[in-house]
């Protein structure tokens, strides 16, 4: 019996995880664009950026800042522009 392939999406995850990385993290700020209120995620984004700041401890991560940082700037205009622009320059790279 021959062993079914793995889709090409599987060895795609594995050779491009920043790519995976970058998509997924778009449609989570676009999900959070489009149905929590401005307030909910200034608060948001603020506790990830102070959880950030405890990333030596287990369980927290430094991970927490940008994304902290990235849901502040949906709701301030020139960051926003600037980081969906970053966005998208990342995925049209394969780096």
């Amino acid at each position: 019996m021959q062993q079914e392939q793995k889709p090409d999406t599987e060895k795609d995850q594995r050779r491009h995880p920043r790519r995976l990385l970058v998509a997924n993290s778009y449609l989570i700020l676009k999900r959070g664009e489009r149905y929590l209120p401005p307030i909910v995620r200034a608060v948001l984004g603020s506790v990830l950026v102070g959880l950030g700041f405890l990333g030596f401890l287990p369980i927290l991560g430094f991970w927490m800042i940008p994304l902290g940082l990235a849901l502040i700037a949906t709701d301030i205009p020139p960051f926003a522009f600037w980081f969906k622009r970053r966005l998208r320059h990342n995925r049209r790279n394969k780096s």
